[in-house]
């Protein structure tokens, strides 16, 4: 009997990078709170910078993009969709970790924002983990946020609880 033949991961599907109007427009809707964007400089997870990371997979379950909010956006983004005043999201930038309901909060965002790599011809990619501040961030995934090149970094304000900054980084 022959062995399977492994196959290598297609990456001849490119991934799309979102535009800002896109991730703005994505995080407005689902936080129904007014957003605004603007260009920042890259940001790297680190334990002098905490934040919450995200890895996507492509259906060859191979790690094609990385979404990374920093502590203030990940309590401020997490709140917001979970309903808790910004008093809350305030205390988990104070405390710097999430508290569970912000946690679940951030992980339905992570889960939406695929939806801003699946347009057109690109690979479709589904959320594979999401570890969020407070949370010990696997090496390969802070490592992924270090990545120079195809990548989108964003200064985010959430109207009525503040802002933070994302990293979206094609690996």
């Amino acid at each position: 009997m022959t062995p399977p033949v492994m196959k290598a991961p297609d990456r001849t599907s490119p991934v799309h990078l979102p535009e800002p109007k896109e991730v703005r427009d994505l995080l407005g809707d689902l936080l129904d709170r007014d957003v605004t964007l603007k260009p920042g400089p890259p940001f790297a997870v680190n334990g002098h910078y905490p934040a919450s990371v995200a890895q996507f997979v492509d259906d060859s379950l191979v790690v094609r993009a990385v979404v990374a909010f920093d502590l203030p956006l990940s309590a401020h983004a997490g709140a917001a969709l979970a309903l808790v005043p910004a008093s809350g999201s305030e205390q988990a930038i104070q405390d710097g970790a999430l508290p569970d309901t912000l946690g679940e909060g951030l992980q339905e965002v992570f889960n939406v924002f695929s939806s801003v790599f699946n347009v057109g011809e690109a690979a479709h990619l589904k959320l594979y983990s999401a570890h969020t501040s407070g949370q010990d961030v696997p090496a390969d995934a802070r490592i992924r946020t270090q990545v120079l090149g195809r990548r989108a970094d964003f200064h985010v304000d959430v109207a009525g609880y503040g802002s933070g900054r994302v990293a979206v980084v094609l690996t």
